[in-house]
């Protein structure tokens, strides 16, 4: 008796605790800002922080160029507030809500569904279109030999017929609230299976498609475009009204949200809006193209022509390749015959004194245009390697030099020795001085040699490069053999 009691009250204490834990969690979830950054804040500190979703409509690689709706949009919201952008890809609207309250991003730039529940977590910016939710099911494999009626015949056209059925969705997004009052509406229980909070809606579309699955739900819109590239997918069956897509900001971010408003309308009122928008949602062909190429972080994973040149590349450096294709596509966007206003020619833009001196006799040729522009890296890192003993900080020097020489950043390293900064750190302290030599105090200081320079570029060079490579890493899967030899190769320097 002694002991059912006790086990009794041990099962009432975990379950107290384990509630306890629970009630926790959602209070952690469900809770404000944990950070108090508007846009005067934004805009003092230079960049805002996006947070996006990895598909192929709002963000992805083409071509070695960032491209998709949200992605497209977000670079003029940042334009229009004069600060620069900055990316954060994350997957599920939860996780990202939960970035956003911490500080970790100041938009969310989903396409979001405006309901209740969010509005309790998040603000909503101005709506940007109004979309409904489809069902996404497969056709039978003998599809392309039926007749319209009968293809029909096979489809679920009716959502009572959902009922007893296994549809996935992800957890915690309006799908999954759709197909809950879906089953309250009907009067039965469609069966929801809750995939993780940090799956992307176009895996389970994909996994439909391959029949690992039979049903999601997507938005009509992302359904569409990937039905054009699984085209045994059926995406006709209407689940919702129409319903609102924004993106969300901070609740206690008033003058933030207040801004992009202004500015969606303006963008909304002119026709740039709308060719952003076509590009993506109304040209399904163009989209095909792009997700079947190999080009695309969705349909391949090259970003270049060049990828093994620049492979072997950085091989010899001893970088990850994406690292030096983002210097490339820096340089020429991967094209081979592109020339600069001052005459620096080839994917590696390089001066024709500075290429034959590293190597290179014929700038048309890509082999010999990347092989000096690593020699020349090379060379660079070398120098540095003197002064600049952390790798990665040597690395932003190295990217500045290779960009606006030497000469200038030797003369800010001087200021900063001058003016009580660390000559061996780049942020804040050389950086700073090198936008400085703008300005006659310190282009004329006795202390510097090159004289003036507009070094925005150099600047913005070092901070689009390490960016862009940021992005190639996430779209650009490497194999683990190949993690483990860049691995190899850092530490063998």
């Amino acid at each position: 008796m002694v002991g059912a009691r006790r086990f009794f009250l041990s099962a009432l204490l975990l379950f107290a605790v384990c509630s306890s834990c629970h009630e926790q969690q959602k209070r952690d979830f469900f809770s404000g800002p944990e950070v108090n950054i508007d846009l005067d804040a934004i805009r003092k500190r230079g960049y805002i922080n996006a947070l996006v979703d990895n598909n192929s409509i709002s963000y992805f690689i083409y071509k070695g160029h960032p491209m998709g709706y949200e992605y497209e949009l977000l670079q003029l919201l940042a334009k229009h507030l004069n600060v620069t952008l900055k990316i954060k890809v994350t997957s599920g609207v939860e996780p990202a809500i939960q970035q956003l309250n911490k500080g970790e991003g100041d938009i969310i730039a989903f396409p979001l569904t405006i309901n209740k529940a969010r509005r309790k977590q998040v603000t909503f910016t101005r709506p940007h279109f109004n979309t409904y939710q489809v069902l996404v099911q497969r056709k039978p494999s003998n599809w392309k030999r039926l007749m319209l009626n009968q293809l029909e015949e096979n489809m679920i056209r009716n959502p009572a017929d959902l009922i007893g059925k296994e549809v996935h969705v992800i957890k915690g997004t309006s799908y999954e609230i759709r197909l809950k009052n879906l089953s309250e509406e009907l009067g039965g229980d469609i069966i929801i299976k809750e995939d993780t909070i940090t799956a992307e809606s176009e895996s389970l579309i994909r996994k439909v498609a391959l029949g690992e699955i039979d049903y999601t739900v997507a938005d009509h819109t992302m359904a569409r475009v990937n039905s054009a590239y699984y085209p045994n997918l059926d995406v006709n069956t209407v689940l919702s009204v129409p319903q609102q897509i924004a993106w969300a900001v901070r609740s206690n971010s008033p003058e933030l949200v207040k801004e992009i408003d202004t500015w969606l309308g303006k963008i909304k009122a002119d026709a740039t809006f709308m060719v952003i928008y076509n590009r993506y949602f109304k040209s399904p062909r163009t989209s095909l193209v792009r997700m079947n190429s190999d080009y695309s972080s969705f349909g391949g994973n090259k970003l270049s022509p060049y990828d093994e040149m620049i492979k072997v590349g950085a091989e010899s450096l001893g970088w990850d390749w994406r690292l030096l294709a983002s210097v490339v596509y820096q340089e020429s966007k991967f094209t081979l015959h592109s020339e600069s206003w001052a005459g620096a020619k080839g994917l590696m833009q390089l001066m024709p004194a500075t290429a034959k001196r590293f190597g290179a006799k014929d700038l048309s040729d890509p082999q010999q245009s990347i092989h000096a522009g690593v020699n020349y890296l090379k060379y660079l890192d070398k120098y540095w390697m003197k002064s600049v003993s952390d790798p990665a900080e040597r690395l932003k020097f190295v990217l500045a030099s290779y960009n606006a020489g030497l000469a200038h950043i030797i003369d800010a390293r001087k200021l900063c020795r001058k003016y009580k900064k660390d000559p061996n750190v780049w942020d804040e302290n050389v950086e700073y001085f090198l936008l400085k030599k703008s300005e006659p105090k310190y282009y004329r200081d006795p202390v510097t040699n090159a004289g003036y320079c507009k070094c925005e570029e150099p600047v913005n060079y070092v901070k689009d490069v390490l960016d862009r490579f940021e992005q190639y890493k996430y779209h650009i899967k490497l194999p683990a053999f190949d993690e483990q030899a860049v691995e190899n190769l850092k530490t063998a320097r």
